[in-house]
């Protein structure tokens, strides 16, 4: 039976929608996540959970918890568009400003914080602020226990380990050696199941050491991404990141993912060409890990380089569907020419 459409001409969501797993966490997940919600109630986040600033930070210091932030954005991206949903979103976001103790604290960070409390299950307390927000779809964390990303920093001859994701995410220099601690903790296994089940797993955007990588770095989700039958999409970011990424091309970051799991395949990257520095490179490197370049344009029309949600949805809806072009000259985009897709990956 083929997929209806609806009136605007996207595919009816719910059960005729694919699996889609997307992984990440911030802002770069939120935007894989308003994107995707309109191709499929069939939806599953699974988020980065090693933050260790801000309001998550502090609660996660004091209440020993998982870090609750990126796992609200999740959850608000991924809301009903009713009244209903978008005024609970607002709720849940919402931050107090004061001078005591709640100054800066997401409403939503201290309602999944009770419900853990209450149901003493991590998953469980995030599908209840779920069904508060009539989301379609699930939010499960990386890891039952919240995890700490470490670093080392290199500048000229200088060396320096650093740990936490915020002190990385805002130190200068190259990174080398990036690693989660504890070194040996599992995967949550809601979310092995979701990418087991999956038809598709999305990996990007967002910061790349610190929300991206981690999802290739622990062993067992590595080794699920690896194994399982789900095809696989890496949507590289549209500016490098402050601190993070600094200096690094498009095509260094699918490198970057390559070196730390190259058992891990992928079958698209989706890119915004006027974001790419060299179109030849990136086809290259997108190749070597067995995926075709697709060239959309998915950012928003402002100054400001954003993810614009429809746009990136209908660059899924063609990945998904296979529609994805012909192969085009890379030296016709320095022609003016706009070909939708680039390289190769195996057939």
């Amino acid at each position: 039976m083929g997929t209806t459409i609806d009136t605007a001409g996207w595919p009816r969501r719910g059960e005729e929608g694919p699996g889609v797993v997307a992984l990440g966490g911030g802002h770069g997940l939120s935007a894989t996540l308003r994107a995707l919600r309109h191709l499929t109630h069939r939806l599953t986040a699974v988020v980065t959970v090693a933050d260790d600033g801000g309001s998550s930070g502090r609660l996660r210091q004091e209440f020993d918890c998982l870090p609750p932030g990126d796992l609200r954005m999740a959850l608000a991206s991924m809301c009903d568009d009713s009244e209903w949903g978008l005024t609970w979103r607002d709720v849940l976001q919402h931050r107090f400003h004061g001078q005591g103790e709640l100054d800066n604290h997401a409403l939503g960070n201290l309602l999944i914080l009770a419900l853990w409390q209450l149901l003493g299950d991590d998953v469980g307390g995030l599908e209840w602020v779920g069904r508060l927000l009539s989301i379609n779809g699930r939010v499960v964390p990386m890891s039952s226990s919240p995890l700490v990303i470490e670093a080392d920093i290199v500048n000229g001859d200088r060396r320096e380990r650093v740990s936490g994701q915020v002190a990385v995410a805002s130190a200068r220099g190259r990174m080398e050696n990036v690693s989660i601690v504890p070194q040996d903790a599992d995967a949550h296994p809601a979310a092995l199941a979701a990418i087991d089940e999956a038809d598709w797993v999305v990996l990007g955007p967002g910061s790349w050491y610190t929300s991206v990588l981690p999802h290739l770095i622990l062993p067992s989700m590595r080794q699920a991404l690896a194994s399982t039958r789900a095809s696989k999409v890496i949507v590289l970011n549209l500016s490098a990141q402050r601190g993070e990424t600094d200096g690094m091309t498009s095509a260094d970051h699918l490198r970057v993912l390559a070196d730390y799991a190259p058992e891990v395949r992928a079958d698209v990257v989706l890119a915004d060409p006027s974001t790419v520095e060299d179109i030849d490179d990136l086809a290259r490197v997108a190749s070597s890990l067995g995926a075709t370049l697709v060239l959309r344009q998915v950012r928003t029309g402002e100054a400001r380089l954003h993810h614009d949600p429809l746009r990136l949805a209908a660059a899924f809806r063609d990945a998904f569907e296979g529609a994805i072009g012909d192969v085009g000259d890379a030296a016709h985009w320095h022609r003016g020419g706009t070909p939708s897709l680039l390289g190769g990956g195996t057939e």
